[in-house]
């Protein structure tokens, strides 16, 4: 039931939101760097005349994800009004899902971002905030800003955290720089990920993590020969290895033959930043005869879809229209 003492968005207008997915860490980036690239989950929003919740879902999720108030779409709605000083009153909500669930690539990022930004696209223009305080909320209701970051901006997002404050930084890559990812037909909960993680890690190893982020954002910068280098990881991917076989050996084997492999987010996608078109097209082919091999060789053997796609550089758009 809406209070009185809130205010509801305007009936009959509409906001669609485009988010792009995201790859989080990007090798030894743990929390702190994120990719944006082009795949995208569009949201749109339409407040109705009533107190009625309707739902349309289609592509990824569609059998499994709950097409009510429980949905993170619905509550993070609920929310991002609430703090606006805004009650959900009646509203049609249709989500086309193209980033697969519990696979490393932004999804829940993506749902967050794209419903904070509708509430904040359909308030008055008096009440509506900026990408600040978008990134602010959508770093709290996640957790950490390495994936709600790049999703809101786009690019590469240099992320940090002063206390309860997020802050990100925005660095546009080589137009080199190009992503391949192998997506398993196997999910990953990124709770589950982190309960891997150890309380403390080695000094040495927290030294050299250091070094190889450093030499990451050279790389995707200025020196894309340097990605194999900057990508190497000492603080997460080892201690997760076991919850994902198949993706840590294809990344040792990528890595071995050259190419800048790293485990997406959380995982069990695997990303690998490629140096210009004829790289990525040598990491596709990889990829495809290793699966293959993989296959011969192991009667529980991962299946990868395997895309080259584009970094985004522009983030979440949104249009309102009535």
């Amino acid at each position: 039931m809406t209070s009185p003492l809130l205010k509801t968005p305007l009936s009959g207008t509409t906001a669609t939101v485009r988010v792009p997915g995201t790859s989080a860490n990007l090798g030894p980036g743990f929390d702190s760097l994120g990719l944006a690239v082009s795949l995208y989950d569009t949201l749109t929003i339409t407040t109705l005349n009533g107190p009625e919740l309707e739902f349309e879902l289609s592509g990824e999720g569609v059998a499994e994800l709950p097409r009510d108030a429980s949905h993170l779409v619905v509550k993070t709605l609920d929310i991002a009004w609430a703090r606006l000083g805004y009650s959900r009153g009646g509203v049609r909500v249709t989500a086309n899902n193209v980033l697969p669930h519990g696979r490393g690539l932004g999804s829940s990022a993506s749902a967050i971002v794209a419903a904070i930004m509708a509430a904040n696209a359909l308030v008055a223009p008096e009440d509506q905030q900026d990408a600040a305080w978008v990134l602010q909320l959508a770093s709290e209701l996640e957790g950490h800003p390495d994936n709600v970051a790049p999703a809101i901006f786009g690019a590469v997002a240099l992320s940090w955290q002063d206390g309860a404050d997020y802050s990100s930084a925005k660095l546009t890559p080589s137009n080199m720089v190009i992503p391949v990812v192998a997506i398993p037909d196997v999910e990953l909960k990124t709770e589950r990920a982190r309960g891997m993680l150890p309380a403390t890690v080695p000094h040495a190893d927290a030294a050299a993590n250091s070094g190889r982020a450093a030499l990451l954002i050279h790389a995707l910068s200025h020196d894309p020969s340097l990605l194999l280098a900057g990508t190497r990881d000492y603080l997460h991917q080892d201690y997760r290895a076991e919850a994902m076989p198949a993706s840590a050996a294809l990344v040792t084997a990528l890595r071995q033959a050259g190419h800048a492999a790293f485990i997406s987010g959380a995982g069990p996608t695997v990303m690998v930043l490629a140096n210009g078109g004829a790289e990525a097209d040598a990491i596709v082919a990889a990829i495809t005869d290793l699966s293959e091999s993989a296959q011969k060789t192991s009667s529980d053997g991962v299946s990868w879809r395997v895309l080259r796609l584009e970094v985004d550089l522009e983030g979440a758009k949104v249009e309102v229209h009535p």
